[in-house]
């Protein structure tokens, strides 16, 4: 594809999830958009993705940057022009060669896009400062809760959210070990490494096709980020456990518990959505975890026969999301506060009634991938002072057991970030249940 190409291909992705409802991920428009063009190269589709991402994390400064440039209500060429002018890394031709609309490429400039594009260009505009909400690409009413979150390095971790996140996998340690599974993609021409703090996590060199490759195909690895990984691990899963995953969706931890217990005891997975389990019979069928259970539950409550029935219960919990926003970059503009609000309350929710299946002596792990402290150290809280017979286990007790790096700090609770260690953003909560007497 020729570069005018590339663009108008970016401006149509945009004009599609314009016309999509709010709630539906970029990624599935993108997808969409490109599996119904299969004649676009493996090198275009890297690059049209890359570019519309790129649009959506500069979202906050195209709409102040046109604004304050006194455009009009912006259109996806006009932030597109926002972009190419003000944001990206290259040096594109000049814009009235790119859209000049000869074949393929975007039709010319309007003469209120002209006037937007020369308003664009005036240097000024570049050099203002914009506020730190814009800045920092994070929706206005969430800013103080980051910054209420980590103080003076909220800037840093906004940052860090705003780059392309790492492809990491987990191996499959029922199938093989690190170092054979490194070798299988070494074999298809995948070159990874060892991921810095999972002791079972590899991090792929490029983008590639994953999916398609006999190391994948074969369940010798998953695609997880290090991150998830390690709130896995720190469930300190065993053989012979019994070990409920009572929020566990398309059953990526799931499939990290069941590779820690070694195939042996019981692992239940449940959720809401049968649906949700699923999807998820053909990734354990592939990883050779036959062995766990799936059920749908509306109620965690309702089938009493489970209540003390666990010595692990993990509750990977329903969140905003916002410690993945690297990886969904349009996902920061679609949170609203109501949605925060609900989440707090469904969390709340589940942590009680997930409370009722810990064995006496058993633990309960709460997890999310979010970095704001009212669905993180907030509800840890409120749940200890709320649930009697539960005490915090410091996490990094739990690390040192089950992991050989150096904890990497946070107490009594973790907290991995992208800016302080390469991670997804993710919270871990442990609880133990007192000990029968």
């Amino acid at each position: 594809m020729i570069p005018a190409a590339r663009l108008q291909a970016v401006i149509e992705i945009l004009e599609g999830l314009d016309d999509k409802p709010a709630e539906q991920p970029a990624e599935q428009v993108v997808n969409d958009y490109l599996r119904q063009r299969r004649y676009i190269g493996s090198k275009d589709r890297r690059a049209v993705t890359a570019m519309t991402y790129d649009v959506l994390r500069h979202r906050a400064r195209i709409g102040w940057w046109l604004e304050h440039g006194e455009g009009t209500a912006a259109s996806p060429r006009q932030q597109l022009l926002a972009y190419l002018a003000l944001c990206s890394r290259e040096n594109p031709e000049p814009l009235n060669q790119l859209f000049d609309g000869s074949r393929y490429a975007p039709a010319p400039l309007s003469e209120e896009e002209a006037a937007v594009a020369a308003r664009l260009g005036d240097p000024a505009l570049r050099d203002a400062a914009p506020p730190a909400w814009v800045a920092n690409e994070v929706p206005q009413w969430l800013m103080p809760k980051l910054e209420a979150a980590f103080g003076e390095a909220a800037a840093a971790e906004a940052e860090a959210l705003l780059q392309e996140a790492p492809i990491d996998l987990r191996v499959n340690t029922l199938l093989g070990t690190r170092e054979t599974a490194r070798a299988a993609l070494a074999e298809e021409g995948i070159a990874s490494e060892a991921t810095p703090l999972s002791p079972v996590g590899l991090r792929v060199e490029g983008r590639r096709a994953l999916r398609a490759s006999q190391a994948y195909t074969a369940g010798l690895v998953e695609l997880q980020d290090e991150g998830s990984q390690l709130a896995a691990l720190l469930c300190d899963a065993r053989p012979g456990m019994a070990v409920a995953d009572v929020c566990a969706g398309g059953g990526g931890k799931t499939l990290a518990l069941a590779a820690a217990m070694e195939g042996r005891g019981r692992l239940l997975a449940m959720d809401v959505e049968q649906a949700r389990l699923d999807r998820s019979a053909l990734r354990l069928k592939r990883a050779g975890a036959a062995f766990v259970e799936r059920r749908a539950a509306k109620d965690l409550s309702a089938d009493t026969s489970l209540h003390g029935a666990f010595d692990r219960v993990l509750v990977d919990a329903p969140c905003s999301g916002t410690g993945a926003w690297r990886r969904h970059p349009d996902a920061r503009w679609r949170l609203t506060p109501d949605d925060l609000e609900s989440y707090t309350i469904l969390q709340r929710e589940v942590l009680l009634k997930a409370a009722a299946l810990v064995k006496p002596g058993g633990r309960l792990i709460y997890v999310t991938c979010s970095l704001l402290p009212e669905e993180n150290r907030v509800q840890a809280d409120a749940f200890l002072s709320e649930v009697p017979g539960f005490a915090v286990l410091p996490a990094e007790a739990v690390w040192q057991q089950v992991l050989s790096v150096p904890y990497p700090g946070g107490a009594p609770y973790l907290t991995l970030t992208p800016a302080r260690h390469g991670t997804d953003g993710f919270f871990v909560a442990l609880f133990e249940r007192e000990t029968a007497a």
